[in-house]
C-alpha cells in the first residue's frame, strides 16, 4: 500500500543551516524538499552546478539573485534554471519557513543540450 507524504510536517521551527531532504532519485533527476528560514547564501558565493534546476515556492517567500537581475517568489511562483547559471538566495523570509520543492535534472557534462 501507498502512504502519501505531506511536505509541510516535520517543519523544524529553528534551522541553523538549510534543510534539503531527497524525496526521490532516479537515473538523472533528484526532488528535494528545501526548508530555509531566514536563509540566504553567504555574500560572496554563487550556484554553479552541472544540473538545471527547477524550484517552485510552496510557502514562505524567496528573493534569488542571478548575474542579470533578481527575482521576487512567493507561493506558487517557480522559475526554471539551466545548468551553470549563476545564481544565489538572496533572502528568505525570516518569520515563517519557507518551503521549496526542487527538481535537479539533466547534466551538461554528458553532452545535453538545454
Amino acid at each position: 500500500m501507498t502512504i502519501p507524504t505531506n511536505l509541510f510536517t516535520d517543519l523544524p521551527p529553528n534551522l541553523p543551516d538549510e534543510l534539503i531532504t531527497t524525496l526521490l532519485e532516479a537515473a538523472d533527476v533528484r526532488i528535494e524538499r528545501i526548508v530555509s528560514h531566514g536563509h540566504a547564501s553567504p555574500a560572496d558565493f554563487w550556484y554553479d552546478q552541472p544540473q538545471h534546476e527547477w524550484v517552485i515556492v510552496l510557502k514562505g517567500a524567496a528573493r534569488l539573485q542571478f548575474e542579470d537581475g533578481m527575482v521576487e517568489m512567493k507561493p506558487g511562483d517557480f522559475v526554471n534554471i539551466p545548468a551553470f547559471k549563476k545564481h544565489r538566495v538572496e533572502w528568505t523570509t525570516p518569520y515563517e519557513p519557507t518551503v521549496w520543492l526542487g527538481v535537479r535534472y539533466g547534466d551538461m557534462r554528458a553532452g545535453e543540450t538545454s
